[in-house]
């Protein structure tokens, strides 16, 4: 008997992963310091209030739901945590010995399908943490976005939105990891080459989304007038390519309708990113 069909906090998502078939042995309890962390968890950033919050509940009634674990690949009789990290966090700084786990057996693609599945459904994610999940999915598994879309239960468009918010400055996702930008924020300034400026001076100003999309726009517009006369089917084009990779783009037509198209990338990453746009493509 499958032990999550009757729990409706996993989600369902949980339940059809895990699967009848897949459980290895259910066991009361076994010791915490024989757990170590899950090597593919998406979350870097656990909320103190919540996670206190948490604390103070496993305090008065103990661990509810089990923490699922797998065999370690690396440490005899270790077991590493599949789904319930924050659990295992909280039951420690409860000061428990003991917690009940449930062993399954999966690889290592569905361990981060669990940890992400687990953190999104319960939106525990940040927007960069949950983009970083996304992102792991394609480029370690060859998930591509249709796939990922129907995976989390989410659209095509969030997933793509989300995936762009990584070819942000360093910087301003560090901000948005720590909440100071939301991601309402974020998109508006995807495929802005002064990003950092503008998220500073969104930050500094206490602006809101509107006030936000309202300063890029003044921005454009003046930045628009002191540039020469474009086609404006051209920037259309090109505005429309930078949403769908994330990357700024420059399109020069030359009046016999030759030219050239220029991709502009920061690393490896936003390469590979636009490569793999191109070859699912084309």
């Amino acid at each position: 008997m499958n032990p999550f069909k009757a729990k409706k906090g996993l989600g369902r998502g949980l339940s059809s992963l895990i699967g009848d078939n897949e459980i290895r042995v259910s066991k009361n309890k076994i010791s915490i310091s024989s757990i170590t962390k899950n090597k593919f968890q998406p979350r870097k950033y656990f909320e103190k209030d919540a996670l206190e919050e948490l604390t103070n509940s496993i305090k008065e009634r103990g661990i509810i739901q089990p923490i699922i674990v797998r065999k370690s690949k690396t440490e005899n009789d270790k077991f590493e945590i599949v789904a319930g990290e924050r659990r295992w966090q909280a039951a420690q700084n409860a000061g428990l010995h003991e917690v009940p786990i449930v062993e399954i057996d999966v690889d290592d693609l569905k361990s981060l399908e669990f940890a992400i599945v687990e953190n999104v459904q319960r939106s525990d994610l940040n927007p960069i943490e949950e983009a970083m999940g996304y992102q792991r999915l394609i480029k370690e598994f060859d998930y591509d976005q249709e796939k990922v879309s129907k995976f989390i239960g989410k659209s095509r468009s969030h997933i793509s939105n989300s995936l762009r918010l990584l070819s942000l400055p360093n910087e301003v996702q560090n901000l948005i990891e720590t909440k100071k930008l939301t991601q309402g924020h974020a998109k508006v300034l995807v495929g802005m080459e002064n990003a950092n400026f503008l998220a500073k001076k969104i930050v500094d100003k206490k602006l809101s989304v509107r006030q936000a999309e309202n300063l890029i726009r003044v921005l454009k517009f003046r930045k628009n007038s002191k540039s020469k006369s474009r086609d404006p089917n051209i920037i259309n084009l090109e505005e429309n390519v930078e949403s769908k990779t994330g990357l700024r783009v420059k399109i020069y037509s030359k009046k016999n309708n030759s030219g050239s198209v220029l991709f502009e990338y920061r690393d490896n990453d936003q390469l590979n990113h636009l490569l793999m746009i191109i070859k699912a493509n084309y």
